[in-house]
């Protein structure tokens, strides 16, 4: 069920499955993997745009199910996040994309996708997608990138190390994405699953009431409790969003006033997500958080 490493001459997909981008965005992306020695190749409706959406949903499931069915395709890379993934879901054969052994990488609303491919035992990628590298980013995130694609899960050492808020070690699952996904995804067949691993979070644009909601849910609902620890990204242009007809406080204390009970490993900055720069991380795979020096360590490999 997991993916294999990528060689020079594979040919990695471009689908869009969520909102719609243009091509100019697309740029950068091909220019660098083109560089490394893979060729890349277009969905038939990667390009289109239907409100915020990217094409109906029987274009991009169709496109998405035929990447991940492509005998030429070796890897599957989602060009933005945005809104859309979830209303895949019943369309598409997720058994067989599991089985596929073609890696999945993307973020944001590409989470939807990552929950359920996880739950079938696939390792999936939480890495940037053209939109995101249309912008410039530190050269370590392109290492980082570059170097998951070829199975290498050491992180680059210049990449910052997160804040330890509660110290300790622990091994699991690695778990997680986009918290507005995550809480969305209570409650369906594709949900989070927590029991004993390591759940990572990050989000962008919510309000801090809005953070502290989800994350109360996390811990109402049980999933919180049930997990092994937390490895918390950047709650981006949160603070920023602050509604101040009923006043704000900072989303880093949100997340520890919320989390801190629970009594787990706890990191929280960790460089992932929709940070300006992000490290290129797997889901679905064993890995040791080490909460008092902030390092996270992958225990299997990433591929077959």
């Amino acid at each position: 069920m997991k993916p294999r490493s990528l060689r020079p001459g594979d040919t990695i997909q471009l689908v869009t499955p969520a909102s719609p981008l243009s091509e100019d965005k697309l740029e950068f992306m091909t220019r660098l993997l083109n560089e490394a020695g893979y060729r890349t190749k277009l969905a038939p409706h990667a390009l289109l745009a239907d409100g915020y959406l990217a094409g109906t949903d029987q274009q991009r499931a169709s496109d998405l199910q035929a990447a991940f069915d492509d005998p030429d395709t070796s890897a599957v890379l989602c060009n933005r996040g945005g809104y859309g993934c979830a209303r895949l879901l019943p369309l598409l054969d997720l058994e067989r994309i599991a089985a596929s052994g073609k890696m999945l990488i993307g973020f944001s609303d590409i989470t939807v996708l990552h929950l359920a491919l996880n739950r079938l035992g696939t390792p999936t990628v939480h890495g940037p997608m053209p939109l995101t590298l249309h912008y410039p980013r530190e050269p370590w995130v392109y290492d980082s990138f570059l170097r998951v694609l070829k199975g290498d899960l050491t992180f680059p050492v210049e990449a910052p190390r997160p804040s330890t808020v509660i110290g300790g070690s622990v091994e699991g699952e690695t778990i997680g994405g986009c918290m507005c996904l995550i809480t969305d995804s209570i409650g369906t067949p594709w949900g989070l699953e927590t029991e004993g691993k390591i759940v990572v979070i990050e989000d962008v644009d919510e309000n801090p009431h809005r953070v502290d909601a989800m994350f109360t849910h996390f811990v109402n609902s049980g999933l919180a409790g049930r997990a092994a620890g937390f490895v918390i990204g950047e709650m981006t242009r949160t603070d920023e969003r602050a509604d101040e007809s009923i006043g704000a406080r900072p989303w880093r204390e949100i997340i520890t006033e919320r989390l801190t009970p629970l009594g787990k490993p706890l990191v929280i900055d960790f460089p992932m997500g929709h940070a300006k720069n992000m490290l290129t991380l797997p889901l679905g795979l064993r890995a040791r958080l080490d909460a008092d020096s902030g390092e996270l360590t992958f225990l299997e490999p990433l591929c077959a």
